[in-house]
């Protein structure tokens, strides 16, 4: 059903072409242990909620917080602090000039302030990453694969701590969140079982000949990440790059890079030796010193095609290998032969959860036959949903991620409008009952 395009320029020896079918503290913020169930008692609803909890597993979190204590509100942050860099197993402060705010998109308070990493930082990433490589590679796999048990773990006991993180930075609801970090760790966990994936073949060719293939680690490789699942996408890219030898920079989005700085943290604590994951910041100007860095040789990119082609065209005709995953446009057809009240879930959850934001959402529905009938009931059941804050018990859409955001898709609604579209549900307008929410980047759902 989606027509997400994925480009790619060679493989990555088992390190980047998986893709599953300064720590941000703030003086006088209030924390606490959120219970993992804490939206149980919903699930009888008649309205599925969209975000999926995983109640199996407990965790905890936000940016420099601990495991156990974390920020559970959008109380306006104090005294907020800058963002660091993660270079050589060390959170520095950057020397940057240039800063770009982060807003909790709930509320629009500032949270932390993201670098424009300098020149220097830059490139003392990419020495750090390139002094660790040698060691790193002549590593065993077992060992490498010990570390990764123990980054497993750590992800594990962080989880309600990364989804907090999100929460603040991104704007989903926490259930939601938890289940962006399920995804990263389910990639975390695959890396787990490598030793079965990277041996060698040996192939008989002549009585007296032998052909041998031997897989090896191709060096530094790269991460450009997007705003929209800020723990799962990083770990498609650190697990498996790192523990098939590559060291490994990641450039998270300079919107939501908390959760990032936390896997950074969790990944010094599992064991990985200085150098062999670094995080820096930046907009554009960091993209193009990670595409022309020659030392880097490979690039992977989750985002929006515009992004992507460049960061293609521009990497690969310098030799790297480049892989870009793509955006696209997702429709579903709904005959006249299905389970109406399933359909009707599935479409919801794949409509709206995420507040839409990701690239699998579902943005089209063609109706066949008797089921043009049922738009009125997919309204009802969107008008069922509550729109509030991620950390709200119950929440179950959160806001957008920008102001921008925010006026784009209101600008889409006018112009349906404008063009002839019945507006079956406008979600313009539309906010959460409580005052605190609002300045925040609230759009309801609309059909």
């Amino acid at each position: 059903m989606s027509t997400r395009r994925i480009v790619s320029k060679g493989k990555l020896f088992q390190s980047l072409t998986l893709r599953p079918t300064a720590p941000l503290a703030t003086a006088r913020f209030t924390y606490t242990r959120m219970p993992h169930n804490a939206n149980a008692g919903q699930a009888a609803a008649a309205v599925r909620r969209l975000h999926a909890t995983t109640r199996h597993l407990q965790g905890t979190t936000s940016a420099a917080t601990t495991a156990t204590e974390y920020p559970t509100t959008h109380e306006k942050v104090q005294q907020p602090i800058n963002t660091q860099n993660f270079i050589d197993n060390q959170f520095v402060d950057s020397q940057a000039t240039q800063w770009i705010d982060l807003h909790d998109p709930a509320t629009n308070n500032l949270v932390t302030r993201v670098p424009q990493a300098t020149d220097a930082e830059l490139k003392a990433a990419v020495d750090s990453a390139e002094k660790a490589f040698p060691a790193w590679k002549a590593t065993s796999v077992l060992h490498r694969q010990t570390i990764m048990f123990k980054y497993v773990a750590l992800i594990r006991e962080n989880w309600d701590r990364l989804a907090a993180s999100i929460t603040l930075e991104q704007g989903k609801t926490f259930g939601d969140a938890r289940g962006d970090v399920l995804r990263g760790l389910q990639v975390a966990e695959n890396a787990c079982g490598i030793t079965t994936q990277i041996t060698g073949e040996v192939l008989e060719v002549a009585k007296d000949m032998e052909t041998r293939s031997y897989r090896e680690p191709l060096g530094i490789v790269a991460a450009i990440c997007p705003f929209n699942f800020p723990a799962m996408i990083p770990l498609w890219t650190i697990p498996i790059a790192a523990i098939a030898g590559n060291t490994v920079i990641i450039k998270p989005s300079e919107r939501d890079p908390g959760a990032t700085m936390i896997l950074a943290e969790l990944a010094e604590k599992a064991g990985f030796p200085p150098g062999v994951i670094n995080i820096i910041h930046g907009a554009a100007k960091t993209v193009d010193f990670i595409i022309d860095e020659p030392r880097i040789k490979a690039i992977s990119f989750v985002g929006s095609n515009k992004a992507g082609e460049y960061i293609y065209s521009r990497g690969s005709a310098q030799g790297k290998r480049v892989q870009a995953n793509l955006g696209a446009k997702n429709h579903a057809a709904v005959l006249p032969d299905c389970n109406k009240n399933a359909t009707l879930n599935a479409i919801a959850g794949a409509a709206f959860g995420a507040a839409g934001q990701r690239c699998m959402a579902l943005s089209t529905l063609v109706f066949v036959g008797e089921t043009k009938d049922w738009a009125p009931e997919i309204a009802k059941r969107a008008k069922a949903l509550n729109l509030n804050g991620g950390f709200e018990q119950g929440a179950d859409l959160g806001p957008v991620i920008s102001p921008q955001a925010k006026e784009r898709i209101e600008s889409l609604i006018a112009s349906a409008e404008k063009e002839g579209a019945t507006i079956v549900l406008d979600g313009r307008g539309q906010k959460p009952a409580d005052s605190k929410y609002a300045n925040g980047n609230w759009v309801s759902l609309a059909i």
